[in-house]
């Protein structure tokens, strides 16, 4: 191996860092070694420096970024699981068909289509010529039935006047009565059983009036909030107004009772005077007490024709009142089908109102039920507002998933089961300060996007 002389010798030279070690031959070879020799750079302005400083910055990035979004994914999680979400929500409210409950023609329409009203507002009016002479035949019923009656009152008085007279013209045979005392006096006595059976009979009878009237009270309430039909509350009436009749009944068979006990006693007195008085002037006074009670049932029969003609007149005035249709709450008119001069039928829709109390519909799936309580806060999102952000709280969740009140529910005990997660209807009613402007434009059937917060429990 041949051995470098000294000018071969290797040798040292910072050219750059890090240290190259070539031959110094090669170094005074080189052109540039006439230039002079520059010094490593230090600090910030080494190469190695700005190397270290750029991955230490994209390593604090990173450690940062990978922080900050796991906090991020954290607080969304966090989040989702304290608010459910779901567009499948939809305005709604009380739709009411107002329709006439006569048939008639319609002489008045008082509405236009949209239009606001209030409740009790008259929105059309039938021809009421007809149900008004109804009216009048009715009163003149009425009247003829109380001249009846008061014809009757007077037969009763002189019929009474009449028996009265004959008891007198046969008090001179009261002592050819004497045989039939015993008998007379027998009959007070079942006369007077009779007047007590009758006051037993007042009893039940009035106990069975108050028990219809509870029950017609009971119903007339239920009918009002709709709990039952109409139908039932008139039922509960018919009979609580029978019952009343029955115990209008019961009294006056007391008072024929007495009447009868009264009338044996007469007896009695007349059977006494059979010794002085002629048998035939006996009969004459039976005769005339005979009258007496004829005419007395006449004028049941005529009190119970007023009764008959009073109740034809209030039918034929309430008939008389359907002729104005009155809103029934306040509301918008969403659809107008009734037009002056139009021939109408009982239950014919001729209106929609659209009722000013609107709710909201939610259909969420069933796994985001799990917390969802009433009196939650909700924030709604109209589609048709989306600048505006509705407040409102959840009234009540439905009984039951929308497949289980539809028309024809699906059968998954045949065939092949594929498992569907189903939606269940939540009501959301409005917070009322939350509307502003916003109150006369919203309308059933407007989509919805409604957030639940299922965390904070707001307390009725």
């Amino acid at each position: 191996m041949a051995v470098p002389t000294l000018e071969e010798k290797p040798c040292t030279e910072l050219k750059a860092y890090p240290v190259t070690v070539v031959p110094c031959s090669e170094v005074n070879a080189s052109p540039l070694d006439s230039a002079p020799e520059v010094p490593p750079k230090k600090g910030r302005g080494n190469p190695l420096f700005a190397k270290r400083n750029k991955v230490l910055a994209i390593a604090t990035a990173a450690i940062l970024f990978l922080g900050g979004g796991s906090i991020g994914a954290i607080q969304w999680l966090a989040y989702l699981s304290a608010h459910q979400e779901t567009d499948d929500a939809y305005v709604t409210g009380h739709l009411h068909q107002i329709s006439s409950r006569i048939d008639g023609t319609v002489e008045q329409v008082l509405i236009d289509d949209n239009q606001h009203v209030k409740e009790g507002q008259v929105i059309a009016v039938l021809d009421p010529r007809d149900y008004q002479v109804k009216v009048n035949q009715a009163k003149a019923a009425l009247d003829s039935a109380k001249r009846q009656a008061n014809s009757a009152f007077t037969s009763i008085n002189l019929a009474s006047t009449t028996a009265q007279g004959n008891e007198l013209t046969a008090n001179g045979a009261v002592e050819d009565a004497r045989a039939s005392i015993a008998k007379a006096e027998a009959a007070v006595q079942e006369s007077l059983a009779q007047v007590e059976h009758s006051k037993d009979d007042l009893v039940g009878k009035q106990a069975e009036m108050e028990r219809a009237k509870l029950d017609y009270q009971r119903f007339d309430d239920l009918a009002k909030d709709e709990a039952v039909s109409q139908q039932q509350a008139d039922n509960a009436k018919r009979d609580f107004i029978v019952a009343e009749k029955a115990r209008d009944m019961a009294q006056k068979q007391i008072t024929q009772a007495n009447a009868q006990y009264l009338q044996a006693l007469e007896t009695v007195k007349k059977t006494k005077a059979q010794l002085i008085q002629t048998q035939g002037q006996v009969k004459l006074a039976k005769a005339s007490q005979v009258q007496t009670e004829v005419n007395s049932k006449n004028y049941d029969v005529a009190n119970a024709a007023i009764e008959e003609a009073t109740a034809k007149l209030q039918e034929a005035e309430l008939n008389l009142s359907y002729t104005t249709i009155v809103a029934p709450t306040t509301g918008r008119i969403g659809k107008k089908s009734v037009e002056v001069g139009q021939h109408v039928q009982p239950g014919q829709p001729l209106v929609t109102l659209v009722s000013d109390d609107l709710w909201v519909v939610a259909n969420f799936k069933e796994t985001q039920l799990e917390k969802m309580r009433p009196h939650q806060e909700v924030e709604l999102k109209v589609d048709s507002f989306p600048g505006h952000v509705f407040k409102g709280t959840v009234d009540s969740v439905a009984p039951g998933s929308g497949s289980s009140f539809a028309v024809l529910p699906s059968d998954n005990a045949t065939g092949n089961f594929t498992k569907i997660v189903q939606r269940v209807p939540v009501k959301v009613v409005f917070d009322k300060a939350s509307l502003g402007m916003y109150s006369d434009l919203l309308v059933p059937g407007m989509s919805v996007i409604v957030e639940v917060q299922v965390q904070n429990h707001k307390k009725a």
